[in-house]
């Protein structure tokens, strides 16, 4: 029996078990590594919604271009002109404040380094997205494989039970061997259930990640565990990860916001300039003793606040100690860099210790001494029981090894996403 061609079957027959009560069958996509990245890309709602704090920011630079507005004024008066006879009159005034000490330059340096900043922050957020995205692209890989790992097991053991069955006909067998070989089988298709649940699961998260909102279309990965393997310096990855991480960039670009905003703070503090200018119409005096004719006055004038609320220092003394905090969040950052960068490099190398031991031998000898147990059993050489244990032994050896690959993927993803590198 071509297992290459039932497992396909197989897998088709267990999703139409999962959506039997449905009466349909959810579409299936197939996506590369890559295709399904760039699908993140696109359709995360995350990602979506934290792009829209880089246009926020843009949006206040154009706001820190304002200048102050002009204010105009208009107002009328009354002489007691009814008891006094001293005419009345109309006044228009017009004033504007002259922003000195380069309040307006230092606000739109802060809103660009602002805007710098929280690109590097999505950046950042892109970083994790993508390992997060990747991690649940290889969970559904290792999930897929064990599936099918289960459901060759079932159809070795079925082929076994099958035959066990045709040989306790014969008597060549007794009637326990053939129903603890059929139960055997039974409890293995028994556990497919669960497997697929798993490996379903799994692809609903990546649907999540992608934005799917429905599960009306199911993501199936078509990507192995291979090509994992690279030539690694730990230095190298940190010096790199310190210069190029995006959480490193914005620790930097937070020291530049700190220093633009002690930069602010020192223009606010300079007096402003206030300009005023008036015009008044006075109309006809008709009083016995001051008569007056109709005139106008015009009256231009300056005005500046006298701060002594710069007597207080509290801003400068708080924009001084945001500059200290932020150099030293940016140390930390650098410390907990190469920290992640040493901690995921080793791991990487555990994991892939582990795959290259399973890949040296012990698969191997495991299908031999399977296929041995067998042989030996179907000629009658060996008990039931023997062949279940080897069967288990070599399942459980599979099992190992897929997660050992698995765990060596995410590895290699937690590694790039630690060196703030992207190659897979």
């Amino acid at each position: 029996m071509n297992l290459k061609y039932l497992i396909p079957v197989l897998s088709m027959l267990s999703l139409t078990r999962v959506y039997a009560q449905k009466n349909t069958l959810p579409a299936v996509s197939e996506m590369s590594m890559q295709q399904y990245l760039n699908l993140v890309g696109r359709e995360n709602i995350g990602y979506a919604a934290q792009k829209y704090d880089v246009s926020i920011a843009e949006a206040g630079i154009e706001s820190a271009r304002v200048f102050p507005d002009p204010e105009f004024s208009t107002g009328v008066f009354d002489n007691q002109q009814k008891k006094l006879k001293l005419g009345q009159g109309v006044s228009f005034g017009l004033s504007t404040t002259l922003e000195l000490g380069g309040k307006r330059t230092a606000r739109i340096a802060l809103a660009k380094s602002e805007t710098e900043l929280n690109k590097a922050v999505l950046l950042d957020y892109l970083r994790n997205l993508r390992a997060d995205a990747a991690i649940a692209y290889y969970n559904a890989v290792e999930q897929q494989y064990l599936l099918r790992l289960q459901q060759q097991s079932y159809l070795i053991v079925k082929q076994i039970a099958d035959a066990d069955s045709i040989r306790y006909q014969l008597g060549s067998i007794s009637q326990t061997d053939a129903r603890q070989s059929k139960l055997e089988a039974n409890n293995l298709l028994s556990g497919i259930d669960q497997y697929e649940a798993n490996w379903q699961n799994a692809r609903l998260v990546m649907g999540t990640f992608a934005g799917k909102k429905n599960p009306d279309t199911l993501i199936c990965p078509v990507a192995n565990f291979e090509n994992l393997t690279r030539t690694l310096n730990l230095e190298s990855l940190i010096e790199q990860a310190q210069h190029s991480r995006a959480d490193a960039i914005a620790a930097t670009n937070s020291k530049t916001v700190a220093d633009k905003g002690l930069a602010l703070v020192k223009a606010n503090r300079v007096t402003d300039l206030g300009i005023n200018a008036g015009l008044q119409f006075n109309g006809v005096s008709i009083n016995e003793i001051a008569p007056t004719p109709y005139h106008k006055t015009v009256n231009v004038g300056i005005s500046f606040p006298l701060k002594f609320s710069n007597r207080y220092k509290g801003d400068l003394k708080a924009a001084r100690f945001t500059i200290q905090q932020a150099g030293l969040r940016y140390e930390s950052v650098l410390q907990q860099i190469r920290s992640e960068v040493a901690q995921a490099y080793f791991s990487y190398l555990t994991a892939q210790k582990q795959v290259m031991r399973y890949q040296n031998g012990l698969l191997s000898e495991g299908k031999k001494v399977l296929d041995a147990k067998i042989y030996s059993y179907k000629r009658g050489e060996t008990s039931l029981l023997e062949v279940l244990i080897a069967r288990r032994i070599y399942s459980d050896t599979q099992q190992a090894y897929y997660s050992a690959q698995a765990n060596y993927a995410r590895a290699w993803v937690e590694l790039e996403r630690a060196a703030g590198i992207w190659d897979i």
